[in-house]
């Protein structure tokens, strides 16, 4: 303990200053980024609903420019065309045994971006954002 009433123990790490609150722009825009990562994760039951995902972010991009959220829109569209395109050829090549790898792999790296994307999301942070 060092004394002090408000000085951090030497012991305990220091913590970050909170962030200021959303905008309501931001916050309309990473209510609209939860739905299309949700619906994309409800893609995995029913291929419908990974349809809709991808369609909601690209209707949506637009109006959430220059947001702070701005960046899942473009991780959400990335992974649904990436996605659907490595599923399509995957199917095609099944017949041999690399199509079942690349469904795997299309698989894995989906559920990654996707996990990342709403880890990222709930922290109110950028997609890209490292911080």
């Amino acid at each position: 303990m060092s004394g002090f009433p408000n000085q951090p123990s030497p012991h305990q790490p220091a913590t970050k200053p909170p962030r200021p609150p959303l905008s309501p722009q931001d916050d309309n825009a990473k209510t609209q980024a939860l739905i299309a990562y949700c619906l994309l994760g409800a893609g995995y039951f029913t291929g419908l609903f990974w349809v809709i995902g991808g369609v909601w972010a690209m209707v949506k991009i637009d109006d959430f420019r220059g947001s702070l959220f701005e960046d899942h829109f473009v991780n959400i569209i990335k992974v649904f065309w990436w996605g659907m395109g490595m599923t399509v050829i995957g199917i095609v090549t099944t017949f041999i045994f690399i199509g079942w790898l690349i469904l795997l792999g299309t698989f894995i790296w989906t559920v990654f971006k996707i996990v990342k994307g709403l880890s990222q999301l709930t922290s109110n942070r950028a997609y890209a954002d490292q911080g």
